[in-house]
């Protein structure tokens, strides 16, 4: 069968469609390499309400903590996180956790590079409502591949839960929480800072190790 030569029209818009798209693959690098310099990671943070997600926070901000009213939608704090001699750039998505909130929670799953969990170890009553809204979440596909830290939190407290103790109500094991996906469930307290950088450390570190190592 004899080949159609192209018009000159055709051919030009033939021409225009592979260097846009090579303009585009060449913006794709630069984004990539500016977010590699910037070395930024995002972090998720969700709990039920009067877990203490913002004094953590707050907390390692280096921010003051008193007077904290609960929070009603969401917060994003942008801060600076050394880990090994190295700088990342940490957004932390603080998302309340009052009933009417979490239906929304599912609004900020996107990008997400780690989840932070943060528990009220001393509230032994609503364990079993923890329970439930974390391993809802764990099954949720855009955060299959996030990291996970559970923050066993107001260890201070009198008749707090061990993070064993939290572990087993959670119903955390290998196959609940995922084969492939890494986590930790750390003890701390955002009223005195105890156990929180570690925490940090290992997350940060978690997420670096994926995101970075080949940087």
């Amino acid at each position: 069968q004899p080949r159609v030569p192209c018009s000159q029209p055709q051919r030009q818009r033939g021409n225009e469609a592979v260097v846009e798209y090579f303009s585009n693959m060449g913006l794709l690098s630069i984004i990539r390499k500016v977010k590699r310099k910037e070395r930024e990671m995002r972090l998720l943070m969700v709990g039920l309400d009067n877990a203490g997600k913002t004094t953590v926070v707050r907390r390692v901000n280096g921010e003051d903590i008193t007077g904290l009213a609960p929070t009603v939608g969401f917060h994003i704090k942008t801060m600076a996180y050394n880990v090994g001699g190295v700088s990342y750039r940490l957004n932390v998505w603080d998302v309340g956790g009052q009933r009417s909130l979490r239906g929304y929670w599912r609004n900020y799953f996107e990008k997400t590079d780690a989840l932070v969990w943060v528990v009220d170890s001393g509230d032994v009553m609503r364990m079993d409502e923890c329970a439930a809204e974390l391993s809802a979440l764990l099954g949720e596909e855009r955060l299959l591949g996030a990291t996970l830290l559970v923050l066993a939190n107001k260890q201070d407290l009198s008749g707090a839960l061990s993070v064993d103790e939290v572990s087993k109500r959670l119903g955390l094991t290998g196959e609940s929480v995922g084969k492939t996906r890494h986590w930790q469930v750390a003890a701390c307290s955002a009223a005195t800072g105890e156990g929180l950088l570690d925490a940090f450390h290992w997350v940060v570190s978690d997420v670096a190790s994926r995101l970075y190592a080949l940087a």
